[in-house]
């Protein structure tokens, strides 16, 4: 038979079916059934068992309310979702109601999550939200919950999408039951199936405008961008579903415009290892060279730049000024950000009114120490971050506010009081002095029964079963006075209570009820006051980014040795004494630099030259420093004029696709038809060793082929790198083609590679040579050397 709170639990959890219900019971979230199962193997928590149904035992497994940060950290790193349902209801009101009421308060997924302890300092935590349309294309969405960033763009063309999810990364991805590309998106991290209803364009546009509070998208410029609008519908939904308070920080939306930036695809992204290293060790990446940024707002602003360099030259040129005017500052503004908090994902709780007591200090230590930067920008010539900033203001009545209405170092949790200052309210002031009395008072009183009974052990102690006791150790062997009633026994002793305490515990639990609910609705009521200004605290939270990148920008620019890049209109590629940032900083030998020349008359460089000989890394590094300039870092060379730029290919090494049932082969003619396709006059070109997947023939001749539409059809900027030899003649019909080569010499029956590049083609090639120093054994590469031989003489007879 089931009892009422078995009953009100089914109810609850029927609500959210798929995801575990954290059901709070007293000091404890327990699970129950299939939930308590789960969880039990997930947390490593022990299951147990409440009761029987139908004659069957209950299991249930269950975690402390205050250790609930710890497990949770755990359930979202594992990809689930949780229901949190709290009592709402005191014991003392239930008169003759034998349970408690209980609602569910808010659900935490991986994509929604916002406090501190369950997140990545350093990484976005975006949710994305995908609809496909098998005419119109596809339309994509991503929220940061903990910045209020609200992004929406759609396309036709799945490499440019493939390429945004893998940009974003989202943390929770939703898409709609009729999503055809499952393959798209099948390896991405917790994606959600979500009704067809749910990306529904009228609700969607009803759902946006309720949350910005407009009659219309006009204003946002997304009105007629409908597929994107369907996910961004959904999107903001679930959202409102999960969290079950208005979000306020949510004011605007984007719609990415792919003229504004350089687009790269998801091989592009990883050959270029831009955050995510090839071979799993991030060490080797570009972020790592470049993030010496002092805080995690900042951190996570580079990356933002990293992942998606901009086109709009204005803000380039912004940049750079703003990074050779804070050469000469940036450690002077280092030393004032260490202090500064991350007030970005601070903002997002407050507009959640999930902060705590430490979040509040956080922000007023932040804005403690905005005059330092004003300081700093007196002195300092007129540059955009500098103006971004003063024009913000001091904030000089929030300060005032948090200084007066928080205490200096609060307690952790709200829960144990103690947080609003002494002097903001005059109620509190009087129950916390009468809370202070009635401390004393218990003291006094322990004493006093002490010297009765001659007792120095006996103490006064408070459980939320008896309430205030007097516990006695059941070794005293004195009689216990009359007045002494006992209400426990436990193993070594004995609790009583007594008039005198039992009538003074009525006055004490009631102030300190109201002790505790007062200073609640004190906290609560200053989100109310903080909320106008969440609209210039998200400004300032990404001014002081956008500084502290800057600031970084610019002490990497001295101390690594770069650059500012020229930007001109004409198409083109420059470089002089150019270096890869990444293999610069990790070889202990000093980098040999090479020039790069592209341009109209030459926009194609053919390379030839031995395996490990410098190909690859010449390749890379010109895209790394395209990538560079188009966030407005300076760049590793000693002069760049680079032209406009529209997007970035690479094909560049390849493995089997084993789920999609693709070969190596495949793989790689597939990624060379999408630039062949989709290559312009502005694009960047990468493309190493195409055709060695199938016999030589038929490699050269796709080669030959590739290159050739390359140079008539396509004119893009482009690195060409083979080991066909034959190739290096397309330049004689081709002038656009220009061929270089990295060189080798050969000494004591080894190989040197000089890692400089040439005009002019190989003439030798060092496989064996190659193969040698990895290892081969010798009678293989003096098999190999008799075999070249013979088919040297072969191809003379033919």
């Amino acid at each position: 038979m089931s009892t009422p709170m078995i009953d009100q639990y089914f109810k609850l959890k029927k609500q959210y079916p798929n995801i575990l219900l954290f059901y709070r019971l007293g000091d404890f979230y327990e699970m129950f059934f299939e939930d308590a199962k789960k969880a039990s193997k997930l947390l490593n928590i022990v299951l147990t068992k409440r009761g029987k149904l139908n004659g069957k035992p209950i299991p249930m497994a269950g975690i402390p309310v205050n250790s609930i940060e710890n497990y949770l950290s755990k359930l979202i790193k594992l990809g689930e979702s949780v229901a949190i349902c709290e009592q709402i209801q005191k014991k003392k009101i239930l008169s003759k109601k034998k349970i408690l009421d209980r609602k569910i308060v808010r659900i935490i997924t991986p994509g929604t999550v916002s406090d501190d302890v369950l997140l990545n300092n350093y990484f976005d935590n975006l949710l994305g939200a995908i609809y496909q349309d098998i005419k119109l294309g596809f339309g994509y969405a991503t929220l940061n919950i903990s910045s209020g960033d609200f992004r929406i763009m759609e396309n036709k063309d799945i490499n440019i999408i493939a390429g945004e999810l893998e940009r974003t990364n989202p943390t929770e991805l939703l898409y709609s039951e009729n999503f055809t590309n499952i393959s798209l998106i099948e390896k991405r991290n917790c994606i959600r199936r979500r009704p067809l209803w749910e990306f529904d364009i009228d609700t969607a546009f009803q759902q946006l405008n309720m949350q910005f509070g407009t009659k219309n998208l006009k204003s946002f410029g997304i009105e007629k961008s409908l597929i994107a609008v369907r996910a961004a519908g959904c999107l903001i939904q679930y959202v409102k579903d999960t969290q079950r308070v208005y979000l306020p920080h949510i004011n605007n939306i984007f719609l990415e415009n792919h003229n504004n930036e350089i687009i790269m695809d998801e091989n592009t992204r990883k050959n270029l290892e831009i955050i995510n290293s090839i071979s799993g060790n991030n060490e080797n990446t570009l972020i790592k060279v470049l993030d010496y940024t002092t805080t995690s707002m900042g951190s996570r602003l580079l990356k933002r730049w990293l992942n998606n360099p901009i086109r709009d030259i204005k803000i380039i040129l912004n940049r750079q000024k703003n990074i050779s005017i804070l050469q000469k500052y940036y450690f002077d503004f280092k030393k004032i950000l260490l202090k500064i908090r991350d007030i970005e994902r601070i903002i997002a709780r407050l507009a959640l009114k999930t902060a705590k007591p430490h979040d509040l200090v956080s922000l007023r230590q932040t804005l403690n120490y905005l005059p330092y930067f004003y300081k700093i920008f007196k002195n300092i010539d007129n540059c955009e971050i500098k103006t971004k900033i003063l024009n913000l203001g001091s904030f000089l009545s929030l300060k005032n506010l948090l200084e007066k209405s928080i205490k200096k170092k609060p307690s952790l949790s709200l829960r144990e009081g103690d947080v609003i200052a002494s002097g903001y309210n005059i109620l509190l002031d009087e129950l916390r002095k009468f809370s202070k009395d009635s401390n004393k008072y218990l003291s006094f009183l322990e004493q006093k029964e002490r010297n009765l009974l001659k007792l120095e052990k006996l103490k006064i102690g408070f459980n939320t079963i008896h309430g205030y006791y007097i516990q006695i150790n059941k070794s005293y062997k004195s009689d216990i006075p009359n007045k002494y009633i006992q209400i426990q026994t436990l193993k070594n002793f004995n609790r009583y209570t007594i008039p005198e305490l039992k009538k003074y515990e009525k006055n004490i639990l009631n102030s300190k009820e109201k002790l505790i609910n007062l200073e609640k609705k004190l906290y609560e009521e200053l989100f109310d006051y903080i909320n106008p200004f969440l609209k210039n605290l998200q400004k300032l939270s990404l001014y002081l980014s956008e500084l502290d990148v800057l600031c970084n920008l610019a002490e990497r620019s001295l101390t690594l040795n770069y650059t500012c890049p020229i930007i001109k209109k004409k198409i083109g590629i420059s470089l002089i004494n150019s270096r890869h940032p990444i293999v610069e900083n990790i070889i202990k030998s000093p980098f040999i630099a090479n020039n790069v020349l592209l341009n109209n008359n030459h926009n194609i460089l053919l390379i030839t030259g031995p395996n490990m000989g410098g190909k690859s890394t010449y390749m890379r590094q010109v895209a790394l420093i395209i990538l560079m300039t188009y966030i407005g870092s300076y760049v590793p060379a000693d002069k760049a004029i680079i032209g406009p730029i529209d997007r970035i290919f690479t094909r560049i090494g390849s493995t089997d696709d084993i789920s999609s049932g693709l070969s190596t082969f495949m793989v790689e003619m597939i990624e060379t038809a999408n630039i062949l396709r989709n290559a312009t006059q502005k694009s960047l070109v990468l493309m190493d060793e195409i055709g060695r997947g199938t016999s030589t023939h038929d490699g050269l001749a796709i080669a030959w082929a590739c290159a050739e539409n390359i140079a008539k059809k396509n004119k893009s900027l482009t690195l060409f790198a083979t080991n066909y030899i034959e190739l290096t003649n397309l330049k004689i019909k081709n002038k656009c083609i220009k061929n270089v080569y990295f060189d080798a010499i050969e000494l004591n029956n080894s190989i040197v590679f000089l890692h400089k590049v040439k005009i002019g083609s190989i003439n030798k090639n060092y496989g064996l040579f190659v193969a040698s120093l990895a290892g081969i054994p010798k009678e293989v590469i003096n098999q190999a050397k008799k075999k070249i031989k013979q088919l040297k003489n072969y191809n003379t007879l033919s």
